[in-house]
């Protein structure tokens, strides 16, 4: 959504993996976030060689270089928003979780913070270690408050059969609700692509509201980076949303800094206009040459292009 000159740009942070075709993780990210007016910051949680086609290796610093890498950053900027991507292995959901809880011990201080459950590429390759879902559910999920699986993701998380239906997607939006803590302003967003048909769904339910987003089915075969993008749109928007909650005093009764509730109606706002920047994204998709594999997205207007 296009936000008043007065709002400050808020500092949003992608903690993610390096895919150096530029079509997901950490680069997405950044490229997101920039284009819908936010300062990207990085952490780099792995090292993939990767292009459209596949991934071919994968190299993950050492957890004590991730927790530097976060209490450097965390130590010196203010923090709007956070996403978490493809995290990889057990240790390093573990060094991400202890991170927050040391620079954000109150919970109400966290900014909003988005985790996207990355487990597998659009190419097949596992990024998520089988035995890492069980820590993501026990130490991240409970800070959360966005969690966005697709339905492969979203079936590992819970243990629930692969949704089939939108009926089965509404069933799997509750489960995964239960994962996330009790207060309220938490939310799902369950990204309904695999489903077929010419129409996409995407689901969010915070408990009590199940909003649907809706949107054609785009003629572009395999994309590369839509749910990094989803994801990334949705901390971007939460980051002005937060930014503008506290410079406006309308959270005045909380203590300094702290998260306002992200409401119904806030989340029907800012997940629209994410929704709406990644369907146009994908819709200018076509001006982008970049590799003979799955379709990266157009994150920038593009020169000659802009009208």
């Amino acid at each position: 959504m296009t936000e008043p000159h007065s709002t400050p740009i808020p500092n949003c942070v992608a903690i993610a993996g390096v895919d150096p075709s530029g079509g997901a993780g950490l680069f997405a990210d950044i490229k997101t976030f920039t284009a819908l007016g936010a300062f990207g910051c990085g952490v780099v949680t792995a090292l993939t060689a990767q292009n459209t086609c596949g991934v071919t290796a994968i190299h993950t610093p050492p957890p004590t270089f991730l927790a530097a890498q976060l209490d450097t950053l965390f130590a010196d900027v203010p923090v709007a928003a956070i996403k978490t991507g493809m995290l990889g292995n057990r240790a390093v959901i573990e060094t991400v979780a202890a991170a927050l809880r040391r620079w954000f011990p109150d919970p109400t201080l966290l900014p909003p913070l988005v985790v996207d459950p990355v487990m597998i590429a659009t190419s097949g390759d596992r990024l998520l270690d089988a035995d890492a879902v069980c820590v993501l559910v026990e130490q991240l999920l409970p800070l959360a408050t966005v969690v966005t699986p697709n339905l492969p993701e979203a079936a590992a998380l819970t243990g629930l059969p692969e949704a089939t239906s939108r009926a089965e997607m509404r069933r799997t939006a509750e489960r995964l609700r239960a994962l996330l803590p009790a207060t309220s302003g938490r939310w799902v967003v369950l990204k309904g692509g695999h489903l077929p048909g010419d129409e996409l769904v995407d689901l969010a339910f915070d408990g009590e509201t199940m909003l649907e987003f809706r949107a054609p089915r785009q003629p572009f075969g395999a994309l590369h980076g839509t749910g990094c993008t989803l994801a990334a749109a949705l901390t971007a928007e939460l980051g002005f949303w937060f930014t503008k909650q506290n410079a406006s005093g309308k959270n005045s009764t909380a203590a300094p800094h702290a998260a306002p509730t992200l409401t119904a109606e806030a989340a029907q706002t800012r997940f629209a206009a994410a929704h709406r920047y990644l369907h146009r994204a994908i819709g200018a998709c076509p001006r982008i040459a970049a590799g003979h594999g799955a379709q990266p997205l157009a994150h920038m207007p593009l020169r000659g292009h802009n009208s």
